[in-house]
């Protein structure tokens, strides 16, 4: 049967109106040649011949300044687009420096286990074609016990992640001596995923490294890769301590690529409602399919990944059939995730549903199409997304089809934005107290303390005689040294506010119970609470029992028409003020807060109509959050002649728009940051809405909300101007029967606009 090209449905997108309506901006990438350099003439000969039997006779622009820069001893970190040969910026320097001496060694930290294996595969296929016996491993929670010696004591280039080295290898040091002697090159690959949170855990898992290290006498050279950020340079001083050079004269060449913005229709003009965006998605990904065009279709959350995934395997059976089309996410086991990966490169799988865990550099083929369901959150994650499409300098496609969110609908009609406007920069805080104070545990529990030593330059004398007096440490004889039996890493979770993840148990089968997943504590209070429904690679589950004290849900497989979504009930205190901004109706404040967070209800949404057909009580314990804040504080005079449900009709309108955009500007993940309106707080009896870290102590998330308010607010306001509804809808403030609400809401946002500037 005659399948028609990326081109031909191209110029049907151009021409046909139920497209062209909807298609809001094109805008086209041209593609660019390669500028490239001549090898290094100090290169080893075997490996300048194993370059040039894979096809290289040349080094990009970036591939040769990354080298020399090693050359010179200098760390750096090289920014550069998806797919424009950034490995070989730190492989080519670390083979080089092991055919000069066979003794030296190289870690290589990836912020996914899949990554490390893609990258494993790709330095072995140079090492085989070099000739050379050269050890590189995988060292992970997946590596067998019968393989880990040999990788401590022959691996030349050992590949991890973050939570390994943090809980397998620093606090096991004394097996890996003769590597961290001879360790010559740390190589840090996707440095723009460490920020936030994890970030800030991994500069400090990185000061215990680099303690480490020194102890054994070396002194590694740092290089490190990025996607495209605002502050790539002050973000890697940050994280590893030491002085970068900025590399980002990209060589690589580019294959043309279209850029579409994609409007739903409106189903209902006077609330301004459009036609969901996953439905959307879901006929757009259908329409390439069908024509055998391979095509990755990214979601916000694991929920929607599983929604679309069940739609596109039912609407592309016929012409495909069920295992061409593959959902990818955390959560997954790593057989699974190997498997599809192994699928998109060889062709098998035409389609692929996923989480940005593939926004990462693992290698999965020649995808062609690239359909965004709704903004993702950031410039710098949009890029990465995209560039998942064209890799091997093709013409591509990529769509970003909005949802109704007020972020989505501002990106939308503001295409000027989302293409002049520089990435975001990312943020960390290494030294947020409760972060810190984890990782001295650590460092002590490894070697001790002496006193005058300093963190990677930070004095934490202080901070060492407290958990001396609160017996975690043993102060003798100028040293601090650890005094318990178990590991401190242990109680430590690099990647969620939570401790501890709970396991996800498959008991369909009676006598043949399996794993299938695990989930971080508070994302498990909605999502595999009792009675839930689960999705997992397109298979509905419902959780039959949720064990918060053993954490663990066991879950049996059915077969329904509904999805489950939970409410989250949180009540939040003022513990302390540091820091406000006084107006003469409006007052913005920075501090300490107490969140109380508890699972109340939750409500079974038809899959098809995404209307609500049931409800269900959700018992589970109040979980307590202790962090900081942002909030303003309006003056009681402003809402004296409103109805208790005016007022509280505008103040969450205006919480939500600043939920939509306020992560935007400290680039965040939506749920890193909480939004909560209050018609009368409890410490000032005022109307206030509540901007809070949900990590304990926090890590600068609220803080950066309360120096760029002015900028915040200015964008919520623009956004608000261009929406049509006319009083208020799910692009704007939320919909609303009360037609003065949007111009109320509008009314506070222009005084909180004067008494900010």
């Amino acid at each position: 049967m005659f399948k028609k090209s990326l081109q031909q449905l191209l110029e049907e997108f151009r021409t046909e109106e139920n497209y062209k309506q909807q298609i809001v901006h094109w805008h086209e990438i041209e593609e660019v040649e390669a500028r490239t350099v001549p090898f290094p003439t100090e290169l080893d000969t075997r490996l300048v011949n194993a370059l040039q039997n894979r096809g290289m006779t040349t080094l990009y622009t970036h591939q040769y300044e990354a080298y020399q820069t090693t050359q010179e001893k200098k760390h750096f970190v090289a920014v550069t687009p998806t797919a424009s040969g950034k490995t070989l910026c730190y492989n080519l320097p670390v083979l080089q420096e092991i055919t000069k001496n066979d003794e030296s060694r190289a870690l290589y930290l990836f912020p996914t286990k899949a990554l490390a294996q893609d990258q494993m595969s790709e330095i072995n296929e140079l090492i085989s074609e070099m000739q050379i016996p050269i050890k590189s491993y995988t060292y992970d929670g997946d590596t067998p016990p019968t393989i880990r010696q040999a990788v401590r004591k022959a691996g030349h280039v050992v590949m991890t992640n973050p939570d390994m080295l943090h809980a397998a290898i620093l606090p096991h040091h004394t097996k890996w001596v003769s590597f961290f002697e001879k360790l010559k090159y740390i190589v840090i690959d996707e440095l723009h995923t460490y920020r936030g949170v994890f970030g800030s855990h991994v500069a400090n898992v990185i000061r215990r490294l680099k303690r480490i290290a020194h102890y054994y006498g070396s002194r590694p050279i740092f290089i490190c890769t990025s996607a495209t950020i605002a502050n790539p340079k002050e973000l890697a001083e940050g994280l590893i301590g030491e002085t970068v050079k900025l590399i980002n004269n990209n060589g690589a060449p580019r294959g043309k690529k279209h850029f579409i913005f994609y409007n739903p229709p409106l189903i209902n003009e006077p609330l301004n409602i459009r036609k969901s965006a996953t439905v959307e998605v879901n006929q757009l990904a259908k329409l390439f399919l069908n024509e055998d065009i391979q095509t990755i279709v990214f979601a916000r959350s694991r929920v929607r990944v599983e929604i679309i995934l069940s739609h596109l395997q039912e609407l592309t059976k016929k012409e495909l059939g069920h295992q061409s089309i593959r959902g990818y996410r955390g959560g997954y086991l790593p057989k699974q995730r190997r498997e599809i990966e192994k699928g998109l490169r060889e062709g098998s799988i035409k389609g692929v549903v996923s989480t940005n865990a593939l926004e990462l550099g693992v290698d999965i083929g020649q995808l062609q199409v690239c359909i965004m369901t709704g903004y993702p959150g950031s410039i710098a994650s949009s890029w990465q997304q995209a560039g998942r499409a064209g890799r091997r300098q093709n013409e591509s496609v990529i769509i970003m089809v909005a949802s109704s969110s007020p972020l989505d609908q501002y990106m939308i009609s503001n295409p000027q934005y989302f293409f002049e406007r520089s990435p975001e920069s990312a943020r960390i805080n290494p030294d947020n107290l409760i972060i810190l104070v984890d990782h001295l545990k650590c460092a002590a529990y490894e070697l001790p303390f002496q006193r005058g030593e300093l963190f990677d330059g930070k004095d934490i004398e202080d901070i060492l005689d407290f958990l001396a007096e609160e017996h975690v440490l043993h102060h003798r004889a100028n040293k601090w040294y650890w005094m318990s039996d178990a590991f401190p890493t242990h109680g430590i979770s690099l990647r969620s506010a939570s401790q501890e993840n709970v396991i996800i148990i498959d008991q369909t089968e009676m006598g043949a119970e399996k794993v299938i997943g695990e989930m971080d504590r508070f994302s498990a209070m909605t999502l595999l609470h009792d009675e839930a429904i689960y999705l997992h690679e397109g298979v509905q589950f419902q959780v039959e029992q949720l064990d918060w004290d053993e954490k663990k849900a066991f879950v049996t497989q059915v077969a329904v028409d509904y999805f489950t979504d939970a409410h989250l009930a949180v009540q939040l205190r003022v513990l302390e003020e540091d820091e406000k901004k006084v107006g003469v109706n409006t007052f913005t404040y920075f501090g300490d807060v107490m969140v109380n967070a508890k699972a109340t209800i939750f409500k079974k949404i038809k899959l098809t109509t995404f209307e609500t057909i049931g409800s269900g009580t959700i018992h589970l314990p109040e979980e307590e959050l202790h962090t900081n804040a942002m909030w303003i504080q309006f003056s009681e005079q402003l809402f004296l002649h409103y109805s208790e449900q005016r007022l509280d009709a505008v103040l969450t309108g205006l919480a939500q728009l600043i939920q939509h955009v306020a992560p935007v500007f400290v680039m965040c993940d939506q749920h890193d940051l909480h939004v909560i309106p209050q018609i009368k707080a409890d410490h000032n009896h005022c109307p206030t809405i509540f901007v809070y870290d949900r990590y304990p102590g926090g890590i600068g998330l609220s803080k950066d909300v309360f120096t760029n308010l002015h900028t915040i607010l200015n964008h919520i306001a623009h956004a608000l101007h261009r929406c049509t509804c006319r009083t208020g809808c799910p692009s704007c403030i939320g919909t609303t029967d009360d037609e003065q609400v949007k111009s109320i809401v509008m009314h506070f946002i222009d005084l909180l606009l004067r008494e900010s500037s």
